[in-house]
């Protein structure tokens, strides 16, 4: 037996008892006749005294040999801690080391193992497995796994059976790109790692499986940031013989659940909803953050027409209210300013219009504008005297997007995104169809299996552009946790889909024919939902990053620097898969 507890367990009851512990070597102080080691494992930190007094020289010789990081195996008696720890359940005991036996030694960590650890990002990376013992990171994926197993505890007192699906299965050519697996017993043929089982849980609603959900890995071969990983894990669900009200009704418990069961917070009893037109109008986004207001303000019927060529040619003037904030220097409106204008924002300038106490108005835009006309500008912002206007016109969608950057930015710099606040909302009635410039052609803006909104059949013909989907997201702080729709059940319309999407019958057939086939043999109306874990997990730790709740995540590159992954294949292995490679592909 390596242990009798473990390092975090041990409380004043087990006084004068003899105990076995082992874990890491936190740290080592030695004054000589009095050593204390702080051992820890995953549970906490024991502290370990030799007291050259009542200790074997041999024992007090193995402790003044300990190095950080040694893996170590320590008997000795629970004694009264004389200066007690309150910062540790711990803190009142110690153990008289009696024995000591290092059962690893460890070479010098290249960053300490501590709450603030003095490692870049990259070096944790580096050495991920070090950095997985930090309290932090360890508390992190404790969390998640607490959401995965409440998840599973509220699904199954619903009726959800956990169904596994495939993870080789068919390239489909809609939604980011596919990675691909070459398959060596069929020559020149290839697997794709699912995206999601979207295919295979409505196929599941066919065979009768009328609840189903599953934890999943799910694989996407796109450009990665903060909140995206090439492999990611959903919570995955599909219910049969539902309308969009029954769905919400369901998830909305779940996340209330989630909430309740792993952080103690109550939410609040009915999720507010908004249409994507009006989250789009009002905060410029699909997953707007609820927590503050400085919605968007339309200035366009007192801002144009009075010769400032800039808001006249505009297609939208939009403006946010930021309370009491007319106190900003000139120095921290040139910061704003040259903020917006950040190519990832893009903005061309900003316009600002101070309220001061006395009733005025100091603009950026003065000589274009009487006070008169700030005034308007005011009154139609709802501002008050110690208020400030902020403004960006434009292309309506891009200044829409440029305007939802700087209303999070004020948030932040306001301190109006508290991280232990929960703000959930729903966003329903997404366009169905969003036109693609480049390949000039319609694409599904969730995927080609939503159903459109009945009300709206008789546009897919004649305007499909107006045409809503079948389709909720669940959003909550400005982060999208989940989304679904009830999908399209019957051959005849996945037809029309296909067609609107521009698939000719052949490519529609060989790519989903398996699924139009399946309609023809009694499929069920059907809907779901698939919220993203990772992300859900990292909100309700109030992170912006998933990586610290993902035990070996990859770096904005999509690479594994622990392991060094992606890596180059062998001839041998290329040439029993028949590959081979181009020039371009070996150097990029």
């Amino acid at each position: 037996m390596y242990r009798s507890h473990t390092c975090g367990e041990l409380r004043t009851e087990q006084i004068g008892s003899t105990v076995t512990l082992s874990g890491w070597v936190q740290t080592v102080r030695d004054k000589g006749n009095l050593i204390w080691v702080d051992l820890r494992d995953r549970y906490g930190i024991t502290q370990i005294v030799g007291e050259s007094d009542n200790a074997t020289e041999e024992v007090m010789n193995s402790l003044k040999e300990l190095g950080r990081e040694f893996v170590v195996q320590i008997t000795g008696t629970v004694s009264q801690r004389s200066a007690a720890n309150p910062n540790i359940p711990t803190g009142e005991i110690e153990v008289k080391a009696e024995k000591v036996e290092v059962l690893n030694a460890s070479k010098t960590p290249p960053f300490t193992i501590e709450d603030d650890t003095d490692g870049g990002e990259e070096l944790r990376a580096q050495y991920r497995y070090l950095d997985l013992r930090r309290n932090p990171v360890q508390d992190k994926l404790r969390l998640r796994n607490k959401v995965a197993l409440e998840t599973r505890k509220y699904l199954d007192s619903q009726d959800f059976l956990d169904v596994e699906t495939p993870v080789l299965i068919k390239s489909t050519p809609e939604g980011a790109r596919d990675f691909v697996v070459p398959s060596r017993m069929n020559g020149g043929q290839f697997y794709a790692l699912p995206q999601s089982p979207q295919t295979f849980k409505q196929l599941l609603m066919v065979s009768g499986f009328d609840r189903y959900y599953q934890i999943v890995k799910c694989f996407r071969d796109e450009d990665l940031r903060a909140d995206r990983q090439p492999e990611f894990t959903q919570i995955d669900c599909e219910m049969a013989f539902v309308e969009q009200e029954d769905v919400l009704t369901t998830f909305e418990g779940m996340i209330k659940h989630l909430f309740r069961e792993v952080r103690n917070v109550e939410l609040d009893e009915t999720f507010p909803r908004l249409t994507y037109a009006e989250a789009m109008e009002r905060f410029g986004s699909d997953k707007p953050d609820m927590r503050f207001g400085l919605e968007f303000v339309n200035l366009n019927s007192v801002a144009q027409g009075k010769g400032f060529s800039i808001f006249d040619s505009a297609e939208v003037v939009l403006a946010i209210n930021a309370e009491q904030c007319a106190v900003y220097t000139r120095k921290q409106l040139d910061k704003l300013t040259e903020w917006v204008k950040r190519p990832q924002i893009g903005a061309k300038g900003l316009v600002y219009v101070k309220c001061n106490e006395d009733g005025t108005f100091k603009s950026s835009v003065d000589k274009f504008y009487s006070q008169e006309d700030l005034k308007e500008w005011a009154e139609a912002a709802n501002a008050q005297p110690g208020d400030l206007l902020l403004v960006l016109s434009g292309e309506l969608d891009k200044t829409r997007k440029q305007m939802n950057e700087l209303r999070l930015h004020m948030g932040d710099e306001l301190g109006l995104r508290n991280p232990n606040e929960f703000k959930p909302l729903w966003v329903l009635d997404f366009p169905l169809l969003e036109w693609d410039e480049e390949s000039e052609r319609y694409h599904a803006m969730h995927h080609p299996f939503t159903s459109p909104k009945p009300e709206d059949h008789h546009l897919i013909d004649t305007e499909p552009g107006k045409v809503r989907a079948n389709a909720y997201d669940l959003a909550m702080n400005g982060v999208e946790l989940g989304g679904g729709s009830i999908r399209i059940h019957d051959r005849e319309l996945q037809s029309r889909m296909f067609d609107l999407l521009g698939f000719t019958k052949e490519e529609a057939e060989a790519q989903f024919g398996f699924l139009m086939s399946a309609f023809e043999y009694g499929a069920p109306p059907h809907g779901g939902l698939a919220f993203g874990l990772d992300r859900l997990v990292a909100t309700m730790g109030g992170s912006e990053s998933i990586r610290d709740y993902i035990a070996f995540p990859k770096n904005n590159s999509g690479r594994d620097v622990m392991i060094d992954a992606p890596s180059p294949l062998d001839k041998e292995q290329l040439n029993e898969l028949g590959i081979n490679l181009q020039p371009k592909a070996v150097t990029e």
